[in-house]
């Protein structure tokens, strides 16, 4: 019974316990437990509203991140389709150079062996 008195006489003068029957000190102790209990359940029950607010902020924050990522991957498959094209481009161009100097070459060449 000795945490009981320490919760008491928390509550209490030192005083008024000794001057108090025991039934009233244990009717004193009762509502001290009572409120403490009110409070430790409001108290959950802010921690719980709590734990809900950051449960839908996180979930908001994951649909965000997918959103960057989705955009981030659609940036990079642009990029590598531009990039795609501009080689194929080039290759194309070079293929005609080499085309033209070939039939160039080969045009001088008949040309030259005719005479």
């Amino acid at each position: 019974m000795e945490p009981s008195k320490a919760i008491v006489v928390a509550a209490s003068s030192p005083s008024e316990i000794s001057a108090l029957p025991p039934s009233e000190s244990d009717s004193q102790l009762s509502n001290l437990i009572c409120d403490v209990s009110q409070q430790l359940q409001a108290a959950m029950g802010n921690i719980l509203k709590m734990i809900q607010e950051v449960d839908q902020t996180s979930s908001g924050i994951v649909e965000e991140i997918e959103k960057c990522k989705e955009s981030a991957m659609e940036k990079k498959k642009d990029c590598l389709l531009e990039l795609s094209e501009r080689c194929h481009s080039m290759l194309l161009s070079q293929q005609d150079d080499i085309i033209s100097k070939t039939s160039f070459c080969c045009s001088n060449y008949i040309s030259s062996g005719m005479e």
